[in-house]
């Protein structure tokens, strides 16, 4: 991945362990792999992002599967869409749930197709031996040579996709890129991606904010942007718990300056929860955890949780 500098914005180039650029800026790679391009200046609080504890609640959550059918969704959506993406960024990765099983659906998928692509030449090139041979019982080798086709050529072969995982929380990216080292990851913020300009044919954004000059920025023309908001009805439960007056959240407009809209659909289905660690994990990664009482929180682990979830996702396409 080829990163810029986010105090100059010049290019970075890696040196042994550490990014280094014109203006003699450094960034160190951590033991984990990930590289900190969040400077100390541009930070709005000591550890911005979600905490140790949060990230670790959501991981264990997400590794149950209670949000995969989101997952294949939008690897499904990026497979029709962007199936022969090479750059793919994952803009607030948060501990690399997403970022990884897209990475896997996208070269799987590229594995598949380059598999069949040489089946094909196979059967083409078993073909040709046929008709070679029957074209010598006709005394026609010359013209079974001109027509037949080169069992010599080569089959284009995509490279595997390269998946690059942002986000603003150190605790996230430290744990994402040690479990997963065959993707790239940086601490950075969104609003000042340190990506070079149209360095991704397709993105992702899973709930994150960001700033759309930089989405404009990033991405090149024709790239996929997959984005995944809050659904008018998700986690309605748990709001009428909380709120006296509780509201749906508001409808996705389908609207980003510099992309058009290619496909908009809801994704709704019921999360049932009964065991107490997993409705502690799923209260604890959410801002749910700090608006419930402990009585509250104690009566809902006992009883169980079943809870809407409601997922508006949307394809834009780079103008």
């Amino acid at each position: 991945m080829q990163y810029i500098c986010p105090i100059c914005q010049t290019e970075l180039s890696l040196h042994q362990k550490s990014w280094h650029c014109q203006n003699r800026h450094q960034f160190d790679c951590a033991k984990e792999g990930y590289v900190n391009l969040l400077p100390v200046q541009k930070k709005n609080s000591k550890d911005p992002g979600d905490n140790k504890e949060m990230m670790l609640a959501r991981r264990e959550f997400l590794n149950q599967g209670y949000y995969e059918k989101l997952s294949d969704k939008v690897n499904q959506l990026a497979v029709n869409y962007a199936a022969n993406a090479q750059c793919v960024l994952d803009i607030g990765c948060g501990e690399g749930y997403y970022s990884n099983r897209l990475h896997s659906a996208l070269n799987d998928n590229s594995a598949l197709n380059d598999n069949s692509a040489l089946n094909d030449n196979s059967a083409l090139n078993d073909n040709s031996a046929l008709n070679d041979n029957s074209a010598l019982n006709e005394n026609s080798t010359l013209n079974a040579s001109n027509n037949a086709p080169d069992p010599t050529a080569e089959v284009n072969v995509e490279q595997p996709c390269h998946l690059q995982g942002l986000d603003i929380s150190k605790s996230a990216i430290r744990y994402a890129s040690k479990r997963y080292p065959q993707m790239d990851f940086c601490v950075a913020s969104a609003y000042e991606m340190p990506f070079s300009a149209s360095a991704f044919d397709l993105a992702i954004r899973i709930y994150a904010p960001s700033k759309v000059e930089e989405l404009q920025r990033v991405l090149k023309k024709g790239a996929i942007l997959i984005t995944v908001a809050p659904g008018p009805m998700h986690h309605f439960a748990m709001k009428k718990i909380i709120y006296s007056e509780p509201k749906p959240h508001d409808e996705s407009k389908a609207q980003i300056e510099g992309f058009s809209c290619l496909h908009q659909e809801r994704l709704q289905y019921q999360l049932e929860l009964s065991k107490a660690v997993d409705i502690e994990n799923f209260l604890n990664m959410t801002p749910y955890a700090w608006k419930l009482t402990a009585e509250q929180k104690a009566e809902i682990s006992n009883q169980g949780l079943s809870c809407e979830l409601d997922f508006s996702i949307e394809i834009h396409i780079r103008n």
